[in-house]
């Protein structure tokens, strides 16, 4: 309920881009540069205005995107609901949001060609096809490339699936540029010819409509009986909607984060200020500053708020023993911290009563992780490990083994390196070009992702704004391992419990 019933209300919102562009510090939602996004209609003479103004932003689940609504009152400047009176609650503000439809889809084409000009000296042609988007300033982007079919100008492909979304960016009449190839063994494969078309045309499925000529528009030019250099036809054309990962979110699958910290001597004595684990009054080391950018982000999908935190490579007490998965509150029964700074207490607590010791051991705190994993199969749950280390891993056979069985598991691993030390064995283990294995069993998904934390300090610039790229970055590919394990096993989403009505509103009559 807003505070004045007769003057004309809208609402504003305002989205926040870093770094501001007048100060080029880091933009708080609060601050005055902030650019406005959309305002909704106005509405007359109400105190429960119900604005149907919609606005449509980008989600990115590895980023922190702050939003500011403003209510605008007529010839006034613009009030938060949460104080034109300071420390006064003038009303509130409901939300609602939903996924746009044509995110979801996703599109199977295939195609064949026929009579495509012979381009190779002593065979035919290798041929293969490249899809564009066509973007609002006119250009294009790729977004798709087929395989290529060896010794023939007939070639028929493989059906291949694509998001609608990348396809043309929901406008189902946006241009599609195909453009068709002649491969060359040294990549400089010769240009057969090209079309346009829309996805509007092409969900016309298998038809006349859907057969393409291929045109080299300089042989067009030059020779004036030219007609085409070949066909193109669609062969068969489906639409599904697939299930995203915020249908999963809605429907109460519930991210667990759990935290493992390098404690080997490798990273150098606490009490100077050139370890790596250097607790400054001033500034927070590399450890807690990658702990924090990563946590911040993906602590809003965790409804507790309660993060195992676990150490190793280091001597614990009270026996000196050393260990690769200790816990850093102290409780092997229950190593779970109440929020990121909980985990920074107890990080800070564990510096001053172990001994920094090695080697540097991965495969027991991904096994620990790994266990909780396998308890829950059904879906409702997904497990990202944060690993922070400096140093090179002593047991790789054995971590190699640990991810590879970690890979049938609803689970994914997120490495962080401190340090100057070389990383290539973390490298290895992202398996980003080539998927690891362990014992002749290939991992049956990729679930690391690992990045060097010098990357982002090494330039200057904000603190704030690099740790931001550095979440982003190794965030960014959480959704996907999350989608390819529930796809893997066949898990669909719960559906997503009934909105709260809002406060205020009428209570329907009882039959």
């Amino acid at each position: 309920m807003f505070p004045c019933p007769h003057v004309p209300i809208s609402l504003c919102l305002h989205v926040p881009v870093s770094p501001c562009p007048h100060t080029h510090v880091p933009l708080s939602p609060w601050c005055p540069h902030v650019p406005q996004f959309g305002r909704t209609e106005v509405i007359d003479n109400s105190l429960n205005p119900d604005f149907l103004r919609k606005f449509v932003l980008d989600y990115f689940f590895e980023e922190k995107q702050n939003l500011r609504f403003d209510l605008a009152l007529a010839q006034l400047p613009p009030l938060p609901a949460t104080g034109g009176i300071p420390g006064k609650k003038c009303g509130t503000i409901i939300l609602i949001a939903e996924e746009l439809g044509n995110c979801r889809d996703v599109a199977t084409l295939q195609f064949c060609a026929n009579k495509l000009d012979k381009k190779d000296f002593f065979g035919k042609s290798d041929p293969f096809m490249v899809f564009y988007r066509s973007n609002e300033d006119g250009t294009f982007t790729i977004c798709h490339k087929t395989e290529v079919v060896r010794n023939t100008l007939n070639p028929v492909w493989q059906a291949f699936a694509i998001p609608v979304r990348a396809l043309c960016n929901g406008d189902y009449d946006r241009a599609i540029k195909v453009e068709v190839y002649d491969w060359d063994r040294d990549g400089s494969h010769d240009f057969i010819g090209e079309f346009t078309t829309s996805y509007r045309e092409l969900a016309r499925g298998q038809s006349q409509f859907n057969v393409y000529e291929v045109v080299n528009p300089r042989k067009k030019m030059k020779k004036k009986k030219y007609l085409n250099s070949g066909t193109v036809t669609l062969l068969s054309f489906a639409v599904e909607s697939d299930h995203t990962f915020l249908d999963y979110i809605r429907g109460g699958t519930q991210i667990n984060f759990t935290v493992a910290i390098d404690f080997t001597a490798s990273n150098g004595n606490p009490s100077q200020s050139t370890s790596l684990h250097y607790l400054s009054p001033y500034q927070l080391n590399a450890y807690a500053m990658a702990l924090k950018a990563v946590g911040e982000i993906i602590q809003d999908y965790d409804s507790d708020k309660m993060f195992p935190a676990l150490g190793f490579g280091a001597k614990i007490p009270p026996d000196g023993r050393v260990s690769h998965e200790f816990p850093l509150n102290g409780d092997a029964a229950n190593p779970a911290c109440s929020g990121i700074e909980g985990v920074l207490e107890a990080y800070h607590r564990s510096l001053r009563s172990v001994q920094l010791y090695g080697p540097t051991n991965f495969a027991p705190v991904v096994n620990h992780v790994a266990r909780s994993a396998a308890a829950v199969l059904d879906g409702s749950q997904y497990f990202v490990l944060l690993i922070i280390t400096d140093g090179v891993i002593s047991d790789m056979a054995q971590t190699k083994e640990a991810i590879v069985n970690a890979a049938k598991l609803p689970m994914s691993i997120i490495i962080v390196g401190v340090g100057q030390a070389e990383f290539d064995a973390m490298v290895e283990l992202d398996g980003d070009d080539i998927r690891i294995s362990s014992r002749g069993k290939v991992a049956e998904r990729d679930i690391v992702q690992f990045v060097p934390f010098r990357d982002y300090v090494d330039g200057g610039g904000s603190p704030v704004l690099s740790m931001a790229r550095l979440a982003k970055d190794v965030l960014a590919e959480i959704p996907d391992q999350f989608i390819s394990y529930m796809k893997a096993r066949g898990i669909k989403p719960q559906p997503a419990p009934p909105s709260p009505d809002p406060p205020g509103s009428p209570v329907p009559p009882q039959p």
